[in-house]
């Protein structure tokens, strides 16, 4: 019998009590892939977003909020002479439920601003003017809404044509509907507001340049701050609040898993005194018997790892095709969250037997003489 098959026969001994323990880590392993996977890919998406359209910076007042605080347009006209700005382009974006869609992004943007120009239509036409009330839509917002080109659309109080349907070059893009800046501000009652600059510099600007901008930027317009476009959604508060609660859940799901395994550990210990006690009587050194409760509870910790890996990524994917959150959500599922899960996850099987193994290592081969 070799040091593995007894490894394996200890597991597969109780079948329903391994079977429990492997669903309790997966459940918290689950929770860090679902809830991280989230939290980071719509980070990603907004980044992805922002390449898209070519801004470099986003002025604006993140707060508490995940979407910005209104201000005036007239902070445009402050910043436009700085050097290395290229080109600006007001936007006035919003979170809310439109017509079926719970919550979809609104995003008007100033006309004849850059940020329109990434936008390659599907089917239909562009706005014809400023003050059209017409609408484009993502493709996926399409989807959601149900709409096609001649349909209407209603946004508050205001009745708007769907006019276009265009692909965006990123999830945020395709999962919004566009607009020129002055329709939705008479529309919201936001005249002369906008709550966010998109910025394009000059194509030789560097880094450094860039952030000594941002400062300058800071310095003129005190009731906004400027950031470097990839960093503005994880630069906000609600972001980092809500990737705080994202692993605060996931590691209270893991530590349910930590005491499940360390339970299931120290039952098998009890269990099997006598076998342990044999195995000491035909020679076994005490670390080896340490390493066997070790490998076991690693490998409880590496099932539930990958069983909890692929529960949270099938959870997300479906999570992301309900009405509600469809073309909200795109969760980053890399290969790297996923080995870091798994790697939690054996992590916490060994942590969760070092007690039951040092108990085993105490025993004494008299005790198989025992009944």
């Amino acid at each position: 019998m070799t040091f593995f098959t007894v490894v394996a026969r200890g597991l597969i001994r109780r079948p329903v009590r391994t079977g429990l323990t492997v669903l309790g880590i997966s459940v918290g392993i689950a929770a860090v892939v679902a809830l991280v996977g989230i939290s980071r890919g719509f980070s990603k998406s907004w980044e992805t977003g922002m390449k898209a359209r070519g801004t470099d910076i986003v002025v604006s007042n993140m707060g508490s909020s995940i979407i910005p605080k209104p201000f005036s347009t007239s902070i445009i006209d402050r910043i436009a002479h700085l050097p290395h700005i290229a080109a600006t382009c007001g936007i006035l974006v919003d979170l809310t439920s439109v017509e079926n869609a719970q919550m979809i992004m609104v995003s008007a943007r100033q006309w004849g601003g850059f940020s329109w120009n990434n936008l390659k239509l599907i089917s239909g036409r562009m706005p014809r003017d400023a003050e059209e009330p017409a609408v484009l839509l993502g493709r996926t917002a399409a989807d959601v809404l149900k709409k096609k080109v001649g349909d209407t659309i209603e946004i508050e109080t205001g009745e708007l044509s769907v006019v276009g349907i265009v692909d965006g070059d990123a999830w945020v893009e395709n999962g919004s509907i566009i607009l020129a800046l002055p329709v939705l501000q008479k529309i919201t009652g936001n005249a002369g507001k906008i709550n966010a600059v998109d910025i394009r510099v000059t194509p030789s600007t560097s880094a450094g340049e860039v952030q000594l901008l941002c400062e300058q930027i800071d310095k003129l317009v005190p009731e906004a701050r400027a950031v470097v476009a990839s960093e503005n959604i994880t630069d906000s508060e609600v972001y980092r609040m809500a990737q705080a609660m994202s692993w605060g859940t996931s590691l209270l799901a893991v530590l349910v898993g930590v005491l499940g395994v360390m339970n299931t550990m120290l039952m098998t210990v009890f269990e099997r005194t006598q076998e342990i006690c044999v195995l000491l009587a035909l020679g076994w050194q005490r670390h080896r018997i340490i390493r066997m409760v070790l490998w076991e509870s690693a490998t409880l910790g590496l099932l539930g790892g990958l069983a909890g890996a692929l529960i949270g990524a099938v959870g997300v994917k479906i999570l992301g095709m309900t009405p509600s959150l469809r073309g909200l959500l795109e969760p980053d599922l890399s290969v790297r969250l996923l080995a870091v899960s798994v790697a939690i996850a054996v992590g916490v099987g060994v942590v969760s037997g070092l007690y039951p193994a040092w108990r085993s290592s105490r025993l004494v081969p008299s005790r198989a003489l025992q009944n």
